[in-house]
């Protein structure tokens, strides 16, 4: 499949790295190719540069947000969520009509370190506010309540735990299940939550996630559904 992963951090290289080890063509969108490639520093997570990872990764382009998405029969949005909406304006919305849009972005707020608030909450969602302004794309929300190394290689966690997958479109939350499968996440392990409103809700988890991650010293952890 050809997949646009936008967004160069943490979350947009776990998941373009993975999905190109699974055969998928993937490209990684960014503002300006030549900016990226030449920063020398690790980035505020202490990420190495790029085009360091990118030598490790040859098989996956660096493109402009709008080439990327142009590319792609699926768009992965993998940047921040303080910025998202942004990033997808110039991703264009041609580029995303008709397209499965998968969604991984939190709304955090770090202005005042950690754990983080949220930009939007309650009675709205980030993923909500993303269909909304792209009706023509398949918007799911999937993924965002475990770290990005967990997402591609859930056996990071032992046992049995749980992800969420949200959206409007059935074929659409299909296609992005197939893709977790994928990685390795058991069908049973999914929970579909109904329409993209239920992106509200593992929006809110994030910030008991990080006060999680801080009490437990660890981002290799994860929740799992008890039924009786």
């Amino acid at each position: 499949m050809k997949i646009a992963v936008l967004g160069t951090g943490m979350v947009g290289r776990a998941l373009a790295g993975r999905l190109s080890a699974l055969g998928h063509d993937v490209v990684i969108g960014t503002r300006t190719v030549e900016q990226t490639l030449a920063r020398t520093e690790p980035d505020a997570m202490g990420n190495v540069p790029f085009g360091q990872w990118q030598g490790e990764h040859p098989a996956v382009r660096l493109l402009t947000f709008a080439d990327a998405a142009a590319h792609g029969d699926l768009v992965v949005n993998a940047s921040p969520g303080a910025i998202s909406l942004t990033v997808l304006e110039a991703a264009g919305a041609a580029n995303l009509s008709g397209k499965v849009l998968w969604d991984i972005a939190l709304p955090l707020d770090l202005s005042q370190g950690l754990p983080p608030t949220l930009t939007v909450a309650n009675t709205d969602s980030l993923g909500e506010q993303i269909q909304r302004a792209y009706p023509d794309a398949r918007v799911v929300k999937a993924l965002t309540t475990v770290f990005a190394e967990v997402m591609v290689h859930p056996g990071r966690v032992p046992g049995e735990h749980n992800i969420f997958v949200a959206g409007e479109d059935a074929d659409a939350k299909a296609t992005v299940t197939e893709l977790i499968g994928q990685f390795g996440w058991p069908a049973k392990a999914v929970v579909d939550l109904g329409g993209i409103r239920g992106a509200r809700g593992v929006e809110m988890y994030g910030p008991f996630y990080f006060a999680m991650s801080a009490a437990l010293g660890t981002f290799d952890f994860n929740i799992a559904i008890v039924r009786a």
